[in-house]
């Protein structure tokens, strides 16, 4: 009888309160036990019982010490069961799903395609908004500074600010443990032919102790190395320059480095990852005053320097003092700047009193995308997550869709575990297990096509940006880690509920055939809701894809894919006007002399980067300048051919039109109809710069270019010999090279020939003109067609996986009634049109919803566009088209399959 309640504890499942219950039920048991003893040794039972709680002592805390022995070993036992209750589910997953080859892959892979794209996305957005710079300590202290003020009634904030109000800001605040400064610039680096311009960092001294970190190789430079009048030429190279430029050689400690116009003394490295407090990392980086000295300023100038209010090229950052409210501290920094804009005041006196500039200072976060400032790329990056997050969710439908079909094939087995006896909480937990696993799975998939795919995607929204390995991210498999538990759980939903919801154990009666309604109605809402949203991203894809081909295909007027554009930097050379005038023209004859060039000419501007627009006078026009803003292109004979413009009358630039020779004009299509309408361009005369300016005679017309807009250029431009115009004008020009093949492929061939010319340490730097042009030519349309596109086809490939899963599945499980259905005299094309039907129904109908949604949002895509309408017919009938054409091909191939399966056979295994 004893070893009753000790049986009945070591199998009660329970709470605190059941565990309470059984250590008192054991207090009493032993209490009464021993009061019987007492009393069958002749002892009265009253003085029996006394005498048995004086044995027992104080029940209480023995009922308190066995409450806790009780409670600890059921804790024990219940993690026991948990573990070893996960560990049998882990394996019976893990059998099953090796057990189903072609459904685990295909659930793997759609889950990783869905959470590969929003892994992609976030590692994009936590690098613009929300991940501290590397190595920076107490990130949650440090601040951009941005200062504000009124401008013409107008509220201005300005990220950068002078390098006087730099030290203002210095000796003024008192919140802050440090006040540094820096900006980015490129500088050519480097001499002879190893010359390229890279970004440079001019940075404080004091901007190091923001950070945590030691140097690679080497130190950083210290106070008195960035200080005036005499600031010291030292550099610490970036990681990755410091690899590539010199191998990683510990030796290059105390080498000189040609940086801007001077030579610098190199101290240290940066460490790995090291990128300052912006996104890229830089070549070197030199000391402020250094910076200032060699680019803005003479070295003699610099003290001076130090109190003159000009050029806002700064970027200030604090860190508040531990323990300064984000309150004070902005405070404390609008108090320096009023102080610091009153000083300004008396060496401007022009500038708006206080009470009306409302000068004040805002402490913004160190992320730039995030301040008051933040630029372009931020809204789209997350305008862009919507779309990833669309994929995701497109994949979790499919997924939940397969997992929903293997539920109902698997009803019969979940039956007889039923009635075996296992509770609905324990399959409940199998059930999930199952498809967290399968989550789990598809995230580390998807972390794989982060890595291989999304450099694409990173280079459109941030091109430039250092970028880690998203394999070793910790920010990025976390959060990966996360989505796809959350993946897991979502997905499994729909068995769980099903596995709830019905009474399983009447499938044992019932057959193959119960549940056949519902579950193709829950199958279709699936499909239908992947279906319509990848709809909706496809329409997207092709208006963002139209616009920038539109983009494209505007006709400027000139031939950007075979142009080079080739730009003279002096650094510390000087050379008056005629002698930079033979330089270009040595440079003009030696690129003509090349092989694979075409032509080559001089000029000043470049169409969308630099414009001149001096004053014109023109017989009988009052002012020409109310007739529009007509700019000028100087050039040297050659030029029209080099850029590809037509001439649609009379004669380009030639060799006769030299200094001294009468000066000519040609003028552009649109410009000669302003200024002469009805009228012969040709022979015309024009003042250029002053009406008492000798007479420019127009002896060609050409057709019109665009130089400042894609949509909206007027085209109001003539051009002027450069030997007649450029060095008494003092213009520093440079030239355009026309190559027989791609531009790109003969830059460096071009640059190391016309490099051998440079006097000095000029330099010279070659772009194709079709890379200085992207910007203006694919602006926003270029992120949005990739984007759109990538994703749309992965929605498009999730889709029709998830189909043709669904229809594969269908099929299977409707194997007797198709055998019958055969057996019965239906014919084979009488099968593939009943599958196919029902697949290209359900997908027609989602279609038709995503063409609806995407025709509802067309108001905000809209402003979005270039030239195309964001309701355009053919790209939604395009659509259509398309997602029609992968039903029908994802419906065929389990439909053929069914047709051709030996109804025998599947009645036999039925």
């Amino acid at each position: 009888m004893r070893f009753i309640p000790g049986i009945r504890r070591l199998f009660r499942i329970g709470g605190v309160h059941d565990v309470e219950s059984a250590v008192d039920d054991e207090l009493r048991f032993h209490m009464e036990m021993t009061v019987q003893d007492l009393v069958e040794g002749g002892m009265d039972e009253s003085e029996a019982r006394r005498e048995a709680e004086r044995r027992f002592g104080d029940v209480a805390a023995a009922r308190a010490r066995l409450a806790s022995l009780d409670r600890e070993r059921v804790n024990a036992e219940r993690r026991a069961d948990w573990w070893s209750a996960l560990g049998q589910d882990l394996r019976y997953t893990l059998r099953g799903l090796r057990l189903k080859p072609g459904f685990t892959m295909g659930v793997v892979l759609t889950l990783g395609l869905g959470i590969g794209a929003n892994a992609t996305m976030f590692g994009i957005v936590d690098r613009l908004l929300f991940r501290p710079p590397a190595y920076l300590a107490h990130p949650g202290r440090v601040h951009r500074v941005y200062f504000a003020r009124r401008v013409d009634g107008v509220n201005s904030r300005n990220g950068t600010t002078t390098y006087a109000r730099f030290l203002d800001m210095q000796r003024l605040t008192h919140d802050f443990d440090v006040v540094a400064a820096g900006f980015g610039w490129g500088l050519a680096v480097g001499t002879s032919e190893s010359t390229a311009e890279l970004p440079v960092h001019g940075v404080s001294a004091d901007y190091w102790r923001l950070f945590d970190m030691r140097p690679a190789l080497g130190r950083f430079f210290a106070p008195d190395e960035d200080s005036v009048p005499e600031t010291a030429h030292v550099a610490v190279l970036g990681y990755g320059f410091w690899r590539s430029r010199f191998g990683g050689s510990p030796g290059v400690l105390g080498q000189q480095l040609r940086i801007g116009r001077n030579d610098y003394t190199i101290v240290g490295v940066a460490p790995h990852g090291y990128h300052g407090t912006g996104l890229s990392a830089p070549a070197a980086v030199i000391p402020l005053t250094a910076m200032v000295a060699s680019e803005w300023v003479d070295a003699s100038e610099l003290a001076t320097y130090r109190t003159a209010y000009r050029n806002n090229v700064v970027n200030v950052v604090v860190r508040r003092r531990a323990g300064v409210t984000l309150e004070h501290a902005t405070d404390d920094l609008s108090a320096a700047f009023h102080r610091s804009y009153e000083r300004q005041l008396t060496e401007q006196p022009q500038m708006p009193p206080p009470a009306i500039a409302r000068p004040h200072a805002i402490a913004g976060a160190i992320q730039s995308a995030r301040g008051p400032n933040r630029g372009s790329g931020a809204g789209v990056s997350i305008w862009l997550i919507g779309v990833a997050a669309i994929v995701l969710v497109i994949a979790c439908a499919n997924v939940s869709n397969l997992l929903l079909a293997r539920a109902f094939d698997r009803r019969r087995e979940i039956s007889v575990r039923l009635a075996l006896g296992i509770g609905r909480g324990r399959l409940l937990a199998q059930l999930l297990t199952e498809s967290i696993v399968l989550a789990l799975l598809g995230g580390a998939a998807g972390l794989v096509l982060a890595q291989w795919g999304g450099g694409v995607l990173r280079a459109t929204l941030l091109p430039g940006a250092g970028w880690t390995s998203t394999l070793t991210d910790t920010r990025t498999i976390v959060a990966c880690a996360v989505v796809a538990l959350v993946v897991g759980m979502v997905t499994g939903l729909a068995p769980a509920w099903y596995t709830l919801r019905h009474d399983l154990a009447a499938a044992l009666k019932s057959g193959s055939r119960e549940g056949t309604s519902h579950r193709s109605r829950s199958r279709s809402a699936m499909l239908a809701i992947q279906t319509a949203l990848s709809v909706v991203l496809l329409v997207g894809a092709g208006l963002f894809v139209r616009s920038l081909r539109r983009a494209e295909a505007v006709s400027l007027g000139y031939d950007v894919e075979r142009v080079l554009h080739v730009s003279t930097e002096l650094r510390d050379v000087t050379l008056p006007d005629v002698q930079f005038g033979m330089l270009q023209r040595r440079m003009l004859e030696r690129a003509q002399s090349l092989p694979g060039v075409e032509h080559a000419t001089r000029m000043v501007t470049v169409p969308f980067r630099r414009n001149w627009s001096p004053d014109l006078s023109v017989e009988g026009i009052d002012s020409v300048s109310r007739l529009g803003s007509f700019e000028l292109q100087a050039v040297s004979p050659g030029y029209f051919p080099t850029m590809g413009t037509r001439l649609l009358r009379g004669r380009g630039v030639e060799e006769q039109d030299r200094r001294g020779a009468p000066p000519v004009m040609v003028v552009s299509q649109s410009m000669a109809r302003r200024l002469w309408p009805g009228r012969d361009a040709l022979g015309q005369c024009v003042r250029v710069g002053a009406d008492t300016t000798p007479c420019t005679t127009v002896v060609g017309v050409a057709e019109d270019i665009k130089t400042q807009s894609l949509s909206d250029d007027r085209g109001l431009l003539y051009y002027l010999s450069i030997d007649q115009v450029g060095e008494l004008r003092g213009i520093r020009s440079g030239l355009f090279v026309r190559t027989s093949g791609e531009a790109a492929a003969a830059g460096e061939n071009v640059r190391r020939a016309l490099q051998a010319l440079m006097p000095g340490t000029a330099y010279v730097t070659v772009t194709p003109l079709a890379d200085m042009l992207a910007p203006e030519r694919r602006s926003s349309w270029a992120p949005g067609a990739t984007m759109f596109t990538v994703f749309g086809a992965l929605a498009l490939l999730v889709a029709s996986v998830g189909l043709y899963s669904v229809v594969s599945y269908g099929v299977a499980q409707r194997s007797q009634e198709l055998a019958v259905r055969t057996a019965l005299g239906a014919k084979a094309r009488d099968i593939v049109r009943m599958v196919v039907g029902e697949g290209l129904r359900t997908v027609l109908l989602a279609t038709g919803l995503g063409l609806g949604v995407a025709w509802a949002a067309a108001r905000w895509v809209g402003p979005l566009l270039f030239h195309t309408s964001p309701r355009d017919p053919v790209i939604y009938g395009g659509v259509a088209v398309l997602l029609l054409a992968v039903a029908l091909v994802a419906s065929a191939i389990p439909a053929l399959r069914a047709s051709r399966a030996d109804p025998i056979a599947a009645l036999r295994a039925e």
